[in-house]
């Protein structure tokens, strides 16, 4: 009879003993499956139903606020008081606040023309407002053409003052910042600020400054934006 060797017999065991691991791995599997995979499933199954009437509830809920706004809401000029500036023959233009209108600016090739423009067309005593352009432009021709621009409305009695500064620090924040450190703005009552790309109305100043001017306890007045990219 022939005889089996030790080569023949350990790899068949060894390659039974891992069939048989396997197939243990497998029955053991089998029975967790279901009670381990199904209650996860049903649990962000019941996460998604919440989180769907969740944001259903909200946007009844926001539905119902906005209805509410339209036919009960209050509009500012019905909030708050407002009259419109009126001329007075005897006090003339001490009537109308003093105003600053800053406009920061940096490298602004295409707009700066129109901001400016739009600013010095305000409807509002030109003794008693004050135009602030802060040019923080990198470009050395860009910021010649600004300061001709403010130069040219300066020359048509247009009180615009034309500023720069020699560091960038805090960006337009930090121009506001620095333009409110002039001399001239002390006699200023308030502040208007304008992007380089927006383009107020003429009544601008005669549709805001009498919310702040008959209502002390407010500090802003905040108006829509009407973006016009054609003209731009």
């Amino acid at each position: 009879m022939e005889r089996l060797t030790s080569t023949q017999i350990i790899p068949d065991a060894f390659q039974g003993a891992r069939d048989d691991v396997a197939m243990q791995f497998a029955m053991i599997w089998g029975q967790i499956k279901a009670p381990l995979i199904v209650p996860l499933l049903r649990l962000a199954v019941a996460i998604c139903l919440i989180m769907s009437l969740m944001l259903f509830i909200e946007r009844v809920y926001m539905g119902i606020v906005i209805v509410l706004v339209k036919l009960f809401g209050r509009k500012p000029d019905r909030r708050y008081k407002w009259e419109p500036m009126k001329d007075d023959v005897e006090a003339g233009n001490s009537i109308y606040p003093m105003v600053l209108v800053q406009i920061p600016m940096y490298n602004e090739r295409e707009v700066y023309q129109l901001s400016i423009g739009a600013a010095c067309g305000l409807s509002w005593p030109s003794d008693r407002i004050i135009i602030q352009v802060l040019d923080d432009s990198t470009d050395p021709t860009i910021k010649d053409m600004v300061e001709l621009e403010c130069q040219r409305r300066a020359s048509k009695g247009i009180n615009i003052k034309y500023e720069v500064r020699d560091s960038r620090n805090g960006y337009k924040s930090g121009a506001l910042k620095e333009g409110m450190k002039r001399s001239y703005v002390k006699s200023c009552d308030y502040v208007a600020i304008f992007d380089a790309d927006f383009q107020p109305e003429p009544d601008f100043l005669r549709r805001t400054i009498p919310f702040l001017d008959h209502n002390p306890e407010l500090g802003l007045v905040q108006t829509r934006w009407k973006f016009g990219g054609d003209e731009i």
